[in-house]
């Protein structure tokens, strides 16, 4: 399946906090923003803000009250002063390149934001209406059989009909179909699922788009012939079932 980009994913992931020293060192040159040295990372906010540091390109040190090894100062060619303590909150988009997002002044409300921008209620866009033009007729019908039959549970899914529509319901289990969650979870990578789907018959097309919904963690996805189509996603001409 070839498909760089995956309509259903929204929003950033893989979240990092990485705390930084904001340093003040000579009136002539602007802040320069650095991480403590290994050593240091269990210092709290309060005891770097406003404190004394010898530094190089790589890292900080703070001075005031801490035994510098003769090794490490021997690495550092400025010396200056901590003016404050920023969290910076890192995270990587749908397009896989890794952003900085934004800073926070403490651990704390860094973490908020992360809490927020992951929705960690569960719920927000994990549930999915999409138009059956992304499917073609041979999986519509397929889709309508597994829901009138038991799942097979090596599909992790279940399909379901809605009363009194047509369309067609299907509840993802054990999301997000990533290598790394599947194998922890059932001991198979994401294209072993995929296999599996069409080893037991199912369509192509019909692979691909579960295996993009599993992958954004989408819990629930909806095929109805009235709702739109989702941009993005292959869609399929009624006549041949053709892509377009």
């Amino acid at each position: 399946m070839e498909n760089p980009a995956n309509p259903f994913a929204r929003g950033y992931y893989g979240f990092e906090i990485r705390r930084v020293a904001v340093i003040s060192y000579d009136d002539r040159h602007p802040q320069t923003f650095l991480p403590l040295h290994s050593s240091q990372a269990h210092l709290p906010d309060d005891k770097v803000a406003y404190h004394a540091c010898i530094f190089n390109d790589d890292f900080a040190m703070m001075t005031d009250g801490q035994a510098v090894p003769p090794e490490i100062d021997t690495l550092c060619f400025g010396s200056g002063t901590v003016q404050a303590v920023f969290h910076g909150i890192w995270g990587r988009t749908v397009q896989g390149s890794f952003v900085h997002i934004g800073d926070c002044t403490t651990l704390e409300s860094a973490q908020g934001v992360i809490r927020n921008l992951q929705f960690e209620t569960g719920v927000y866009s994990r549930a999915w209406e999409i138009s059956t033009a992304h499917i073609t007729e041979a999986s519509g019908r397929y889709l309508c059989e597994l829901a009138d039959i038991a799942t097979p549970s090596g599909f992790l899914f279940v399909a379901f009909r809605i009363p009194y529509s047509p369309a067609v319901g299907i509840k993802l289990i054990a999301t997000p179909w990533t290598d790394e969650n599947l194998m922890y979870v059932e001991g198979i990578t994401a294209e072993q699922l995929r296999q599996e789907h069409l080893s037991k018959g199912m369509p192509e097309d019909l692979a691909d788009v579960l295996a993009l919904a599993g992958r954004a963690d989408v819990r629930m996805l909806v095929f109805d012939a009235d709702a739109g189509a989702l941009d993005g996603l292959t869609v399929f001409e009624e006549e041949d079932d053709t892509p377009s």
